[in-house]
């Protein structure tokens, strides 16, 4: 039974037609994701995202626009109780000459290639998002 629902807020970082994904574990399980997280209570969408990369990234970004609201009833892969709702904007990193993972949980970074063949994510929203970048930046 669904009693819980929890907001997440991503970014897409393009530069040079790749995007930033972040990779690190969850749940035991390894995943490469966009940056970004959870919504608290009493924050705003945008204000999350930007605390969400001076956290774990030390940096400041700008918001560009909205690109994509998940649209489709989606239960957490985690927690079986729990629905999800995905919110993914376009963003630019301010300080970029500032960019370190503060997060311990983050293993690594990569600019992936939007033109990549193959959608290299493995959240389907983020596999959304994806296919959303390359009919955005191809």
């Amino acid at each position: 039974m669904i009693d819980n629902i929890n907001v997440r807020v991503y970014a897409c970082v393009v530069k040079d037609k790749k995007v930033l994904t972040l990779f690190e574990e969850y749940a035991g399980e390894p995943l490469m994701k966009f940056p970004g997280g959870g919504l608290e209570y009493g924050e705003g969408l945008t204000d999350c995202l930007k605390r969400e990369f001076e956290e774990e990234l030390n940096v400041n970004i700008e918001i560009v626009e909205h690109l994509y609201t998940q649209e489709d009833f989606l239960v957490s892969r985690f927690k079986e109780n729990e629905q999800l709702l995905t919110i993914y904007y376009m963003v630019t990193i301010i300080n970029e000459e500032d960019f370190i993972i503060l997060d311990p949980c983050i293993e690594k970074i990569d600019w992936i290639p939007i033109d990549s063949a193959e959608n290299p994510l493995s959240l389907p929203i983020d596999k959304i998002v994806f296919d959303k970048l390359k009919e955005k930046f191809l």
